[in-house]
């Protein structure tokens, strides 16, 4: 009988680990498919705070890590496959072992949506983003592109043009997906350029020299062409990594873990969500880390009364 199984390795989930283990809880992680999250996608983190130089993504989850198993954290390398949340004890199943719990912290996050192509995942952290927060600072006085047509794409690319000369939106069809005043902030701005009826077919350049270019392609004439930026930004949206808990925790309409005003319980009492995997709105480190906080607190209370 463990006291606490947190399900996820990004930085909601160590931090959790971190104060479940210094509040001798003796914490169970299982750490998923991506251990360390999306931070070990990308390379230099600069707006974490404490670090006044930057740090890379897979360096900060490696001290994290190492930080959580010193105060005493199993962590296993493993992905969680089925969970049993609706009789307690807790059951949470990885690999080939049936794990009993107390409370479960799930901090499984969130995975970006991706065009799809080898280029884009060979790039990523090189030149390919999936966060302008994180990463537009890179991109002062360069030329970029922006793919997507929803509120997210046209809010990334105007926080991007604080940085770049210029930021093509590239989108598939002719008509944004966008609300009606992020669609006019955008095609307002000077600096935001828009390719129509276009999707990216490889994205050019190396993991020595970053990117160089797009090559581009008409849908609607299959026309081919080269568009010399860069950086490219992925906005097509994310899609929580929730799917083992569907029917047993109440999720919204997008797939987040619903979770209380100001706290991370969940509608199972004992269970908590943290992390980008009920958030939405945020999606960074810090936030994450600061909910992961929040779960260990609570789950401590919860386990004392």
């Amino acid at each position: 009988m463990r006291n606490m199984v947190i399900i996820g390795s990004g930085p909601a989930g160590l931090t959790a680990a971190i104060y479940a283990a210094r509040a001798n809880l003796q914490p169970l992680l299982i750490e998923g498919k991506e251990p360390g999250g999306q931070l070990t996608l990308t390379t230099l983190v600069e707006n974490y705070p404490g670090f006044a130089d930057g740090i890379m993504g897979p360096q900060l989850m490696e001290d994290m890590r190492k930080q959580a198993q010193r105060f005493g954290t199993d962590v296993v390398n493993g992905f969680v496959h089925a969970v049993k949340l609706t009789e307690k004890p807790f059951r949470v199943y990885y690999g080939e072992e049936e794990i009993v719990a107390k409370t479960v912290v799930i901090s499984t996050g969130s995975s970006a949506k991706l065009i799809g192509i080898e280029s884009e995942i060979q790039l990523m952290g090189h030149g390919v983003s999936t966060c302008a927060t994180c990463d537009g600072f890179f991109y002062r006085g360069k030329e970029i592109a922006v793919v997507g047509g929803g509120d997210s794409a046209m809010e990334e690319a105007t926080f991007l043009t604080k940085f770049a000369t210029r930021v093509s939106v590239i989108h598939r069809r002719d008509v944004l997906r966008a609300s009606k005043i992020m669609q006019d902030r955008a095609l307002q701005n000077p600096k935001i350029h828009f390719i129509w009826n276009t999707v990216v077919e490889e994205v050019l350049g190396s993991r020595e020299t970053g990117v160089s270019g797009l090559q581009l392609k008409d849908i609607k004439t299959q026309d081919l062409s080269r568009l010399n930026v860069e950086g490219l930004f992925v906005a097509i949206g994310h899609n929580p990594n929730t799917e083992i808990f569907r029917g047993q925790i109440d999720l919204d309409d997008r797939g987040y873990i619903k979770t209380r005003p100001d706290s991370t319980r969940t509608n199972i009492s004992g269970v908590f969500a943290c992390g980008d995997v009920q958030d939405p709105v945020f999606r960074q480190a810090v936030t994450a880390a600061g909910s992961g906080c929040m779960a260990a607190i609570e789950a401590e209370r919860w386990l004392e009364h």
